[in-house]
Parts: structure tokens; C-alpha cells; sequence
């Protein structure tokens, strides 16, 4: 799930890599759509949801979340996800696991810049624990770096502390429907003491219909 992009850090780190020339690179191409049930933290290849600002009117430019199929990070395996829309174009690579769902990294396509988490950061903790109460979070080191035709230069490094929690579990109601949803609030907070707290809408075999970022769910192809 959108993915589409994390806190005011990572923000900021998008921030900071558009203002490199903006040369586009195209994204890889998705595969066809895989058969068969979606799973609890939805990843089959050729799924999509269109998503909008909360306060937007429908008929705005929209946002687009898919997944494209298999890929590498650092030669570790991933699942690519793409985020599109209003300008920007950013690939998600997202490891799906028994101990939940990991974001490795994730490459602007337009302002070629490369953003990597060490350790990977946890999104969701294996589905079994996800429940009301339920807390995780941890540590990582955020590195950006431009991808230049002469080279990798580094841009940005930054330590981040996050955490989550689940808060409860309610009926919300976003432009695609009525669904009942895990609602869980992210709190990070940098070196410096920043911090900033945003609330997610989850809902099992579904996905993201409120994302960290605001943006509602209005349409899935499945």
C-alpha cells in the first residue's frame, strides 16, 4: 500500500532531491494482475488504489498506488510499488514477510534520488499481532543520495526514531466506502528532538484507505 510516500523527515528529503534537474526515468513496466486471494497486507502483483487529499474535491488530480511485481534493494529481495501523480513518481520496495511489512527504501523516478532505511523500517507487524493496543516501532538510519550520470553523490543522513500504535478499530467512511478499519497513529521524531505524529486507516485484505500522508482512498481494482 500506498505507499505513496512517510513523515516531514522523508518530506523533506523529497524536498531537498527536487531541487536536482528533473530528468525522467521511466519506471518499470507492471505485471499482469496475479489471480487468486488478496492477502491480509495486500502486495499481489498488478493491484492499485487511487487516492486523493481528505479535503480535496473528486474531481482533482488523483494519486496512484500499484503494485508493480519483484525486484531488488541492495540485492536484497523486495516487491516494487509505484506512486504516481500530480508531478511526482516514486517506486516503493517493500519486503512482505511472517514478521510483517518492511520498507527497504524508495527511488524518485523524476529528481533521480535514492532513499535507503538501516535497518529497514517495520510498517506492520505480522497480521496476528495487529489488533487494538498492539504497539512496535524502532530505529534507522535514513541515508538520500542523487543518482547522477556521473555518479552517487550523498545528499542527507538522518537518524529516526518511530512507533506505532493501534488505537482502535472503527467503522470510517472515505470516497471508496464504509469499512472497518485498524486506526493506527505514527509518531516519528529525528535527532533533533522534531517530531510528528500521523494517523493511518488500515483495513486487513484491503489496505491503506487513509494513509499517512492524508490521502483517502477513492477507487481499487479489486
Amino acid at each position: 500500500m500506498p505507499m505513496k510516500r512517510l513523515t516531514f523527515v522523508l518530506a523533506l528529503l523529497v524536498l531537498v532531491a527536487a531541487c536536482t534537474p528533473q530528468t525522467q526515468t521511466p519506471a518499470p513496466e507492471p505485471f499482469a494482475r496475479e489471480q487468486g486471494p488478496v492477502e491480509f497486507y495486500p502486495h499481489n502483483i498488478g493491484l492499485y488504489w487511487v487516492y486523493l487529499p481528505q479535503t480535496d474535491p473528486p474531481d482533482y488530480p488523483s494519486f496512484k498506488l500499484s503494485v508493480l511485481g519483484p525486484g531488488q534493494w541492495d540485492k536484497e529481495p523486495a516487491t516494487q510499488m509505484r506512486f504516481v501523480g500530480r508531478g511526482q513518481e516514486r517506486v516503493y520496495f517493500r519486503r512482505f514477510s511472517e514478521a510483517g511489512v518492511e520498507l527497504l527504501g524508495f527511488k524518485e523516478q523524476i529528481t533521480l534520488t535514492r532513499v535507503s532505511f538501516d535497518p529497514p523500517m517495520l510498517e506492520y507487524p505480522p497480521e496476528e499481532l495487529l489488533r487494538p493496543g498492539y504497539r512496535w516501532g524502532g530505529r534507522t538510519v535514513t541515508q538520500s543520495v542523487f543518482l547522477l550520470p556521473t555518479g552517487v553523490q550523498e545528499q542527507a543522513t538522518l537518524q529516526l526514531e518511530y512507533s506505532y500504535e493501534v488505537k482502535g478499530k472503527s467503522r470510517v467512511e472515505v470516497p471508496a466506502g464504509l469499512f472497518e478499519a485498524f486506526v493506527i497513529e505514527l509518531t516519528v521524531t529525528d535527532e533533533k528532538g522534531n517530531q510528528t505524529v500521523q494517523e493511518i486507516w488500515f483495513v486487513p485484505h484491503v489496505g491503506e484507505v487513509r494513509t499517512r500522508e492524508g490521502l483517502v482512498l477513492i477507487e481499487k481494482n479489486f
